[in-house]
């Protein structure tokens, strides 16, 4: 090869013709796709999925904030989805207080923040998320676990259920 056909030869290599690759269009389609997480995520629900339990449906105004999640199902209880307990277990003892229950809450707190600012002085939350068919004196233990493991505020979980207009209430 002559010197001179040598030299167009790296020249047309060194172009980079077909070799460049325009970033622009990728980086604007990245900024829509992350205004859009950040516009949709502020929407979820804060309550684990609920597999194996038929919640009650109520009219609720107030979203749910984050808290230590009590879930009751028909065999077992749990907190946080560690269980701690048997439906049963729960049902035969005398006692108002469930020892395992009230332990496995006191752990909890160690790791919640006492309030939404973090002060010491407002109640620490907890959400019941039973099932329906559960009966009311497994609940009651329940509530009253929360409330001497100083769980101030419990809460119920519910379904929110469309108003008779056909439309759902904020």
């Amino acid at each position: 090869m002559t010197p001179t056909r040598l030299k167009r030869r790296r020249t047309s290599k060194d172009s980079g013709a077909g070799g460049h690759m325009n970033l622009v269009p990728f980086i604007d389609v990245m900024v829509i796709l992350v205004v859009f997480l950040l516009l949709h995520t502020s929407e979820t629900e804060i309550l684990p999925a609920a597999e194996g339990i038929a919640i009650p449906q109520s009219v609720a105004e107030v979203k749910p904030r984050e808290t230590v999640v009590v879930t009751v199902t028909r065999d077992a209880v749990y907190v946080n989805g560690r269980e701690v307990a048997t439906t049963a277990e729960v049902r035969a003892g005398d006692a108002m207080v469930v020892e395992p229950l009230k332990l496995a809450l006191q752990q909890q707190a160690a790791r919640v923040l006492a309030g939404p600012a973090g002060d010491g002085d407002a109640p620490r939350e907890v959400t019941i998320m039973g099932d329906k068919a559960v009966p009311y004196a497994v609940l009651r233990k329940i509530m009253a676990t929360c409330t001497d493991a100083d769980y101030g505020k419990v809460s119920l979980a519910v379904v929110e259920k469309e108003t008779a207009a056909g439309g759902t209430t904020a």
